[in-house]
């Protein structure tokens, strides 16, 4: 089975999404689709200059979780990378900024969450420290 990911074809100098392929399976039998053969078959993109829009690819699944919950997606020109925005279920009337996907954020959280958790370790090791000097000084000045 050939997986393909999603093609995302997006204005160079804008970001704005002109559109999207999503991802597709095929029998192995199946000649692979390539970004030029989508150009060809989509005159939206075929009658347009190429030096005005740029393609992302995924990986077959890539993001799938964050195309499902997302009301909508743009690319960062500077950066090119996709930028979600995801509604706000607490605030629905406040209009939702684009950020970059839900699965990116969780993995910094985790890094972050890992190294919070070291510093609380060694700030909890330096306090210990800190108490037993101060406890053995007071031994000291009592005796």
């Amino acid at each position: 089975m050939i997986q393909i990911g999603v093609m995302i074809f997006y204005e160079a100098d804008t970001g704005r999404v002109i559109t999207h392929i999503p991802a597709q399976q095929y029998p192995d039998e199946f000649p692979v689709r390539t970004v030029e053969d989508t150009i060809q078959n989509y005159p939206l993109l075929r009658d347009r200059d190429p030096a005005t829009y740029g393609v992302i690819q995924l990986e077959y699944g890539e993001h799938q979780e964050d195309f499902m919950l997302a009301s909508s997606f743009q690319v960062d020109p500077e950066t090119k990378k996709i930028l979600f925005t995801y509604p706000d279920p607490n605030n629905p009337e406040v209009p939702p900024t684009p950020q970059p996907p839900l699965t990116e954020q969780v993995a910094m959280l985790k890094q972050e969450n890992t190294l919070l958790k070291a510093q609380n370790n060694a700030l909890t090791e330096r306090t210990e420290f800190i108490e037993d000097v101060i406890a053995e000084m007071a031994q000291q000045v009592y005796q």
